[in-house]
């Protein structure tokens, strides 16, 4: 699951349980609050009654078509400004014209990767969106490597990672701007990196109350990058089958 700062709530409109189930799962490791709704009928109940942040909804869905469900919402004054964004196996342009002319905030075709997701609903949701997944984790890193300019060598544990960097959950934090060597180990893999540090927090601050540093890579091999983003795949979309995957009701 990712760090986030704000709770995310999205309703999650299909037809199709083997898909809620699939992509339901697959927000939760991302980070966000999930509702579901198995029609648009229900999904209008639910979105007079809690609040949502986006709805994520398939075109084909039972009784009431996506296209009519997005219209309801758009002429409702009350439900008008919740961003929807479209995930369907559908790719007709006219449908995705359609939906667009309406005021949908995205329209993405199935199959999708995680991190495609990701970066969609971080456009929808966050003033200042992240590019990559953040992922929650328990990760072993040394930290230095033993010589004056890298600081004494110690092992930490690294509590979220994306392919851009990672926070290092420690008391002694390097100071900010401070260019450091790491040691990272992931799936009996050694990845060595230079990282420079971005911010740091002291015990009882930050998101999750951690203690660390912030640290964003800046000398990381191309292998070593891709295995981090395998690694962060896996965690995320990891155990779903080829069918829940390219979705269909």
């Amino acid at each position: 699951m990712t760090v986030r700062e704000a709770r995310t709530i999205i309703l999650l409109v299909d037809g199709s349980t083997s898909v809620i189930l699939h992509e339901g799962m697959v927000l939760k490791r991302l980070g966000y609050t999930v509702n579901t709704a198995r029609n648009a009928e229900d999904a209008l109940f639910m979105m007079e009654n809690t609040p949502i942040s986006i709805v994520l909804t398939d075109i084909s869905l039972p009784a009431m078509n996506g296209v009519a469900f997005i219209k309801q919402i758009k002429n409702s004054d009350r439900l008008k400004a919740t961003p929807v964004v479209v995930l369907t196996s559908n790719d007709d342009p006219g449908t995705r014209d359609v939906c667009m002319r309406m005021g949908c905030a995205g329209f993405l075709i199935r199959p999708i990767e995680p991190d495609a997701l990701y970066r969609a609903l971080q456009a929808v949701s966050e003033s200042k969106p992240r590019g990559h997944i953040r992922l929650s984790t328990s990760i072993n890193v040394i930290v230095g490597d033993g010589t004056e300019m890298g600081g004494a060598a110690r092992t930490e544990q690294a509590t979220a990672i994306s392919e851009g960097g990672l926070f290092v959950k420690t008391h002694y934090p390097q100071p900010r701007h401070a260019l450091t060597p790491l040691r990272i180990f992931i799936s009996d893999r050694e990845i060595r990196a230079r990282a420079v540090v971005l911010y740091t927090y002291d015990s009882g601050s930050g998101p999750l109350q951690d203690p660390g540093m912030g640290m964003k890579f800046v000398e990381i091999a191309d292998a070593d990058r891709e295995l981090i983003r395998a690694f962060i795949r896996e965690q995320v979309a990891g155990g779903t089958t080829a069918r829940e995957a390219g979705g269909g009701s």
